[in-house]
C-alpha cells in the first residue's frame, strides 16, 4: 500500500514539469492570440492584412511540427529542442519593437510562430506517453496537467485586457518578451527527457496505413471542420466585440469566462469522460459549437447570451481536445506518436487556421464580421457531419 502510494506521487511530481510548459506556454497565448489583432489595428493593418497575419501562425503549422519532431526524433532529446524554440521565441519576440520596413513584422510573426508553434506538440508527445505509461490514457492526469494551462491562460487575458484598457496596446511587445521569458523559465527547469534515438523508418512503423483507415480519415475531417470554426473565433472575436462597442476589459472578462468553464472541466474530466464514448464526445462537442457560433453571430448585442456562448467551450473545446488526444494515442502508439501529434496539429491548427484567417478576412470585409460567425456556425455544422460518421465507425 506503501509503495503503491509512493510510485503514484513520484508519477504526480514527475508530471509538474509539464504543468509548468503548460502555464507558461499558455500565459504567452493568453495574451498573445486575442490581442495580436487589436495591436495590429492599432498599427493602421486593414481587417484583411489582420487575417492573413494571424494566419501565419497557423501556416507555420503545416511544417514546423514535423520539421521539430524530425529533430528531437533523430536526437532522442525533446527537451533540448523545446529549449531551443524557447530560447529563440524571446530573440525573435524582441523585434517586435520596431517597424522599419513593411516586410519586418510578417517576418518576424513568422519567425516567432515556427518556434511557438512547436513546443505544444513535442511536449504533448512526451506527455501523453508519460500518461499512458499505466496501460491506456489516463484522462484525469492529463486534465490535471493541462488545467495548468489555462489558468495561465486565464492570469494573462484578465491582466493583459485591464492594462491595454487603461494604457493602450504600445506595451504590447513587453507583454510578448516577459510572457516568453517564463515560457525559458519552465522550460529550462524541465528535467533531460530522454528516449532512444531512432531514425524515421527504422522501426518499420509507417503512418499511411493509419491514415488509410476510414475512421482516422474521417476524425482528421471531424478535426478540421470543427478547429476551423473556433479558429474564427480566436482571430476575429476580439475585433468583433471592439467593432459592437465593447470595451477590452468586457473582451477579456468573455474570453476569461471561457477558460474558467475549460479549467472546471479539465480538473473534473476524469469523472465525465467515461459516461460517453470518445466518438459521442466528438459529436455532441461539435453540435454546441453549432449553437455556440450562431448565439455569437446574431446574440452578440447581450451580454448574457455572449456569457453563456462563452460557457460552451467547456464542451466545445476543452472536452473536445482531451478526446482527441485519446484517439490520437489510439490510433497513433509507440513509434507513430510523435507523428500522430504532429498530424493533429498540422490539420487541426494549420490548414484550418490558414483557411480561417484568409478566408475570414475576405468574408468580414465582404459582409462584415457578423459574417464570420456565420461561416464558423456552417463549419461546426460539417464538424457534426463528419463525427458522426467516426461514431457510426466505431469511436
Amino acid at each position: 500500500m506503501t509503495g503503491s502510494a509512493s510510485a503514484d506521487a513520484r508519477r504526480v511530481r514527475g508530471l509538474w514539469p509539464f504543468a509548468a510548459l503548460s502555464a507558461g506556454y499558455f500565459a504567452h497565448i493568453g495574451f498573445f492570440n486575442p490581442y495580436l489583432p487589436l495591436w495590429l489595428q492599432a498599427l493602421g493593418y486593414s481587417l484583411w492584412a489582420i487575417g492573413l497575419l494571424t494566419a501565419l501562425q497557423s501556416a507555420t503549422r503545416l511544417f514546423a511540427p514535423y520539421l521539430w519532431g524530425w529533430l528531437s526524433d533523430r536526437s532522442g532529446e525533446p527537451v533540448r529542442w523545446l529549449r531551443v524554440c524557447a530560447v529563440m521565441s524571446l530573440v525573435l519576440s524582441l523585434g517586435l519593437w520596431w517597424q522599419p520596413v513593411p516586410v519586418w513584422l510578417p517576418l518576424v510573426l513568422l519567425l516567432l510562430f515556427t518556434h511557438t508553434s512547436a513546443m505544444m506538440p513535442l511536449s504533448e508527445t512526451v506527455l501523453a506517453h508519460a500518461v499512458s505509461a499505466t496501460g491506456g490514457f489516463d484522462a484525469r492526469r492529463y486534465g490535471r496537467v493541462r488545467l495548468w494551462g489555462s489558468l495561465g491562460f486565464l492570469v494573462t487575458v484578465l491582466a493583459a485586457g485591464a492594462w491595454f484598457e487603461r494604457h493602450g496596446l504600445g506595451s504590447f511587445p513587453f507583454w510578448a518578451n516577459a510572457t516568453l521569458v517564463l515560457v525559458v523559465a519552465a522550460v529550462w527547469a524541465m528535467p533531460r527527457w530522454r528516449e532512444a534515438p531512432h531514425p524515421h523508418g527504422a522501426s518499420g512503423v509507417r503512418v499511411w496505413p493509419v491514415l488509410r483507415q476510414p475512421v482516422v480519415a474521417w476524425f482528421f475531417v471531424a478535426l478540421f471542420w470543427h478547429v476551423l470554426a473556433h479558429v474564427f473565433i480566436y482571430i476575429f472575436f476580439s475585433l468583433y466585440l471592439d467593432h459592437l462597442g465593447y470595451g477590452k476589459g468586457v473582451i477579456g472578462a468573455l474570453w476569461a469566462t471561457a477558460v474558467v468553464v475549460e479549467i472546471g472541466w479539465f480538473f473534473t474530466q476524469g469523472r465525465w469522460l467515461p459516461r460517453l464514448a470518445l466518438g459521442q464526445w466528438l459529436v455532441l462537442a461539435s453540435a454546441l459549437t453549432v449553437a455556440r457560433m450562431a448565439a455569437t453571430a446574431w446574440g452578440a448585442a447581450w451580454l448574457p447570451v455572449l456569457v453563456l456562448a462563452q460557457c460552451v467551450h467547456a464542451i466545445g473545446f476543452a472536452a473536445h481536445h482531451s478526446v482527441c488526444i485519446a484517439l490520437i494515442n489510439r490510433h497513433f502508439p509507440g513509434r507513430l506518436r510523435a507523428r500522430g501529434q504532429a498530424l493533429y496539429s498540422l490539420v487541426g491548427y494549420g490548414c484550418s487556421g490558414v483557411v480561417a484567417g484568409a478566408l475570414g478576412g475576405w468574408i468580414s470585409s465582404r459582409w462584415g464580421l457578423h459574417a464570420v460567425f456565420v461561416a464558423a456556425m456552417l463549419a461546426a455544422t460539417g464538424a457534426t457531419a463528419a463525427a458522426a460518421v467516426v461514431r457510426r465507425l466505431g469511436d
